[in-house]
């Protein structure tokens, strides 16, 4: 009995990662990356400071966002193929 409990647990964790992985492989398709802002210190004369604002692009390739989409749908077929 408890490993039929088991079973059913990991089936539907599996699916469950495997619907999130999905959804987050198209978000990355969609959204290439996004902008942050930073602050940089420049000069630190005791009272006088002289900051520098930044913007850093944090992207990804286009083809990881595919390759999180498929490994999601691997998962979820991969679950309702096992039950």
């Amino acid at each position: 009995m408890a490993i039929d409990i088991r079973y059913e647990t990991t089936i539907a964790v599996m699916k469950t990662l495997g619907i999130i992985l999905v959804i987050a492989g198209i978000a990355m398709i969609l959204i290439r990356g996004f902008s942050v802002q930073t602050e940089k210190k420049v000069v630190d004369l005791g009272p006088v400071e002289v900051n520098k604002k930044e913007n850093k692009w944090i992207g990804w390739p286009t083809y990881a966002g595919g390759l999180v989409a498929v490994i999601g749908v691997v998962l979820v077929v991969g679950a309702n193929r096992k039950n």
